[in-house]
């Protein structure tokens, strides 16, 4: 007994890729069967009788009735209507390959006959062939007279659009008429002769912003400036004192490369002028812009201890520790820079301000120590840090 030849099945499966069906007569896409299909082909073209999908899904059940006609018993014809999204793009494309797999879970089919309107195959058609073969493509181009009344009557349709239509109206009305004001404030003007200049700035700026997307990136900002919610206290108060401490800081730097520029009037010429002269624009540079730059670096740290505060973490004890010896730091560093500039006053001063600082960030350290044995169960976390454990 010879096998049972493999049964075809053979779906007819209309594309609505912008998806009118949905929006106009409100039937849910995919649409499976003859009569569910006819149905929802008349009431799309009652709705609107000028609608290329509804002639394409008559012409889907026309193929699938003269198919029924000439089949061979084994095979299986089905009829089935998708449609995607007036967004188009991506959305759309998501939507056709989602509501596609629904039908061929339904209806697994060997071969497709894809029915569109003519407009949209280069986007459908790669989306069913990689899932089942495309063996025909029936394109429906609606035809139109080609009588006078009928062509004033589309290029009417198609102005109404661009009035009525703002997506377009801006362009083609609101442009024109930007160049007309211009055109008769020249004429008012008397500068008649500077028109086209004029036109081709405003026409320029208009490309350029089209081009480059400003004006849906100034949107964007503005939406963003709308919606802006500022962010919780401790993190303003860090970012302000972080803020104001690099403002300080650059300061600082200035006006100590100023003050070592001013050392010299000519340049060396050589490297052994210039080493000769190094000491003395570091000292410079010390003396000068020292205390701006250890302020920006001490408000900054108060800033993020602040924070730390806040969030009652351990840190904090850390950073006050650190704010304390980057303040001493200072006094170093000015006796550092007076022996760079005068080697003569000698070291007794800058041994004087190391000790101090030393004894400072000990004491400190203390203090931090104690303030954590005493008041730990304050922070929420609790870090081992090396400065504080006890030996």
């Amino acid at each position: 007994m010879a096998p049972k030849e493999k049964e075809e099945k053979l779906l007819i499966l209309c594309v609505d890729r912008d998806g009118d069906i949905s929006v106009k007569t409100e039937i849910v896409t995919p649409i499976f069967g003859r009569q569910k299909n006819l149905d929802a082909a008349v009431s799309l073209a009652l709705k609107d009788p000028e609608e290329p999908d509804a002639n394409a899904m008559f012409e889907a059940v026309r193929v699938y009735d003269q198919l029924k006609k000439q089949g061979q018993p084994d095979e299986i014809f089905e009829i089935a209507t998708i449609s995607g999204s007036q967004l188009l793009g991506v959305e759309a494309d998501r939507k056709l390959v989602r509501e596609l797999n629904e039908v061929l879970e339904a209806f697994p089919a060997n071969n497709v006959i894809l029915v569109t309107d003519g407009y949209s195959d280069e986007a459908v058609l790669p989306l069913v062939e990689s899932r089942v073969p495309v063996t025909s493509v029936r394109r429906i181009i609606v035809k139109h007279s080609e009588s006078i009344e009928e062509t004033a009557a589309l290029f009417g349709k198609y102005l109404r659009m661009l009035a009525d239509n703002p997506r377009y109206s801006r362009v083609a009305l609101g442009v024109p008429g930007l160049l007309l004001i211009i055109l008769a404030i020249m004429y008012l003007g008397g500068w008649l002769y500077y028109t086209w200049v004029f036109f081709l700035i405003i026409l320029g700026v208009i490309l350029l912003v089209r081009g480059f997307g400003i004006d849906k990136a100034t949107l964007r900002f503005l939406l963003w400036i709308r919606e802006y919610e500022p962010p919780p206290l401790p993190v303003q108060i860090a970012g302000f004192a972080f803020i104001a401490g690099a403002i300080a800081a650059g300061v600082g730097i200035f006006l100590g490369i100023n003050g070592a520029a001013a050392l010299f009037g000519t340049p060396p010429a050589n490297l052994e002028g210039w080493l000769s002269l190094l000491p003395s624009l570091i000292g410079a540079f010390i003396e000068k812009g020292i205390h701006l730059i250890v302020i920006g670096v001490c408000v900054t740290l108060s800033g993020r201890a602040i924070y730390w505060y806040f969030k009652r973490d351990i840190r904090l004890l850390r950073t006050l520790v650190i704010t304390v010896v980057v303040a001493w730091s200072s006094q170093i560093l000015l006796q550092v820079s007076s022996i760079l500039q005068k080697p003569e006053i000698g070291e007794t001063e800058l041994a004087f301000a190391i000790i101090i600082g030393v004894l400072l960030a000990i004491a400190t350290s203390l203090i931090a120590l104690v303030i954590n044995l005493k008041y730990g169960s304050f922070f929420k976390r609790k870090k081992k840090i090396e400065e504080f454990e006890q030996s």
